[in-house]
């Protein structure tokens, strides 16, 4: 039998208790709605933590157990430990575990460390229409997916986005109000894969699209450490000749 998935859902779950049109559009909060769609698949395995759980919901040995973490913040970046950033990123980077920021998250601290810029980007708060336009119909996570996919009513971002160029850019979005903005995009970190998507406004009902569903689940497959070797670093002695 395949090995699962281990994937942990984390998100601030603040704006859902505490903000009435967040509350109504996500009663379960994201984390449990995203992790209720994830969970009709049979090779995932999930779980979810909140930035007001014990730890925050990341520690050490929790995220060693974790092949893929999806998270979901906003308006309490500053709130996260550094030493739950450091978690993370070592995960990524040394031990391969996946990476799957969310919308505001392009903000947080452990993204900003891993990209090495700002984040920065425009927005503005219109429920304008959205088109995500797929440019790479060729990549896994681009599996089942139409060539756009039509959001009625999103927060607006757009360019610039201060990121380093992605290693692929996945998903175009261009909304009413006229901006273009790079919304799906690859990167790889020493050994291991992030995908920063950009839909999931906390008032908006992204996550309820089933091609939204499709496009985080095909993320999760992708982003999944590997079997590769582990590489040995340090001094080495020569290969002997064959």
């Amino acid at each position: 039998m395949a090995k699962k998935i281990k994937v942990l859902v984390w998100n601030e779950f603040r704006h859902e208790k505490y903000e009435e049109s967040a509350k109504n559009m996500y009663p379960k909060g994201i984390h449990g709605t995203i992790r209720d769609f994830l969970s009709n698949e049979t090779d995932f395995e999930v779980r979810t933590a909140t930035l007001d759980d014990p730890q925050q919901g990341i520690s050490e040995e929790l995220l060693k157990d974790i092949d893929v973490l999806i998270y979901w913040g906003h308006n309490y970046h500053d709130e996260v430990r550094d030493e739950a950033v450091e978690i993370i990123s070592k995960r990524i980077i040394h031990d391969g575990m996946g990476f799957i920021p969310l919308h505001s998250s392009h903000e947080s601290k452990i993204f900003r460390k891993l990209m090495g810029t700002t984040c920065l980007l425009k927005w503005r708060e219109a429920n304008e229409k959205e088109r995500l336009w797929l440019i790479e119909p060729g990549h896994p996570i681009a599996n089942g997916i139409p060539e756009y996919i039509e959001i009625e009513h999103e927060e607006t971002y757009g360019e610039r986005f201060d990121i380093p160029t992605p290693d692929t850019l996945l998903f175009i979005s261009w909304f009413d109000g006229g901006e273009v903005f790079r919304s799906g995009c690859c990167y790889i970190r020493g050994m291991g894969k992030i995908f920063y998507f950009r839909p999931g406004h906390e008032i908006c009902g992204a996550y309820y699209i089933p091609e939204i569903q499709q496009v985080i689940k095909n993320a999760v497959r992708w982003a999944a450490p590997s079997n590769g070797p582990i590489p040995i670093l340090g001094k080495a002695r020569p290969f002997p000749r064959t």
